[in-house]
């Protein structure tokens, strides 16, 4: 307990890997993400059903196959957050080649399941999306390519990492899947900046993707549809931002009570994009309340350790791997609430989704691994030694 309450403490040598692991892990943030897990089943027992009930499934079709990927994504995210920095690095080069490939071949093999975007490969016994693991992957080459920019000599890592951002924006538009677009931008904007861009460079970017914003709306009938539903006056009460508003609104405080909740008969999409607004219907502000502290809290505590690190590499790569999950969930609820437009995104460890809560569980194994308490990883160490 005194070093979840104070920070954990660093390695020491010839420590056996496990109890190194355990002294080292920010177990703050390892126990809020299994508390994220296990709410993301408690509301899967109420959101899928009616769907697995839709299609002639067993009751708990959906939870079984959840609780089956939440195993397989857990398990990753303790094996990966055993890694070195190195380590991380190579798996998350390799993973983001592997998973640009599957993203370039989406619109010759991939499909939409009828939902208007060509976002998967459909592998018979289940789907798969790139762009989920897409993230972390990217995450992983940019920050890796903006900090040997910052070695003497380096390559011109900078411009790399935009032009690579640029070409995974383009391929993602073509689904079109302008939700990750905007968060790999977003991701890429915030290593950029933290590894000293100037502002001014940081207006134009945000510039040229408010103009590509613009193009996107004039050329993209999927894309005028949803901001222009965001934009009305009135919610049109048979759409899905409709019956979600109506959802948190009915919850209020305290929610209608378990297995109350009616939102979860009308959404489609109620076990994935918006299992928030089965949450506050049935568990009310409480339980809305509690997600948002345990998302905030994951990524407060890794900016803050990150702080005290002085390998650009971890900096860069963690800042962007930590606001890339603090904003998805943003993201994700802020659409229920209608502050922002329909985005598609899923809310992590908690929506239902092979792909999305295997891809956060190596994302936040990545940024877990980068956030332990190493020797003499601390910048304060340079400041002491510098001061004697």
């Amino acid at each position: 307990m005194t070093e979840m309450v104070y920070g954990t403490v660093p390695a020491r040598a010839g420590e056996p890997v496990l109890p190194r692991w355990w002294r080292t892990i920010d177990k703050w943030s390892l126990t809020f993400v299994l508390i994220l897990f296990g709410i993301g089943l408690l509301l899967a027992l109420a959101a899928s059903v009616p769907l697995a009930e839709k299609n002639g499934l067993d009751p708990y079709y959906y939870v079984a196959r959840q609780t089956m990927f939440g195993g397989v994504a857990l398990a990753a995210m303790c094996v990966i957050s055993m890694l070195s920095p190195e380590a991380v690095r190579r798996i998350g080069v390799v993973g983001f080649f592997c998973a640009f490939v599957a993203l370039i071949l989406l619109p010759l093999f991939g499909t939409d399941f009828g939902k208007g975007a060509v976002r998967w490969y459909s592998l018979g016994f289940g789907s798969f999306q790139p762009s989920e693991f897409l993230k972390p992957g990217f995450v992983i080459m940019a920050g890796w390519l903006i900090a040997a920019a910052m070695e003497i000599n380096g390559p011109p890592g900078r411009l790399y990492s935009f032009v690579l951002a640029l070409g995974i924006v383009l391929f993602l538009a073509l689904q079109p899947d302008f939700g990750q677009a905007c968060l790999i931008l977003f991701a890429w904007g915030v290593m950029y900046f933290v590894a000293g861009a100037p502002i001014l460079l940081l207006s134009v970017v945000g510039g040229l993707v408010v103009a590509g914003g613009l193009f996107a709306y004039d050329a993209s009938e999927h894309f005028a549809r949803r901001i222009d539903g965001f934009l009305a006056a009135e919610v049109d009460p048979r759409t899905q931002i409709g019956y979600a508003t109506n959802a948190i609104q009915e919850g209020g405080f305290f929610g209608v009570g378990v297995g109350e909740g009616t939102v979860k008969w009308s959404l489609p999409d109620a076990h994935t994009d918006f299992i928030i607004a089965v949450a506050a219907e049935e568990y009310g502000l409480v339980l809305v309340l509690l997600i948002i502290a345990l998302y905030t809290a994951i990524t407060a505590r890794s900016l803050f350790r990150l702080l005290k690190e002085r390998d650009p590499f971890i900096r860069i790569a963690g800042t962007g791997l930590a606001c890339a999950f603090g904003v998805q969930a943003l993201i994700n609820m802020g659409v229920a609430v209608r502050l922002l437009p329909a985005k598609g995104m899923t809310l992590p460890f908690v929506s239902y989704g092979g792909s999305s809560v295997i891809a956060s569980g190596i994302a936040m194994g990545m940024l877990l691994a980068l956030t332990r308490s190493r020797p003499q990883g601390r910048i304060e160490d340079v400041l002491l030694k510098r001061g004697r």
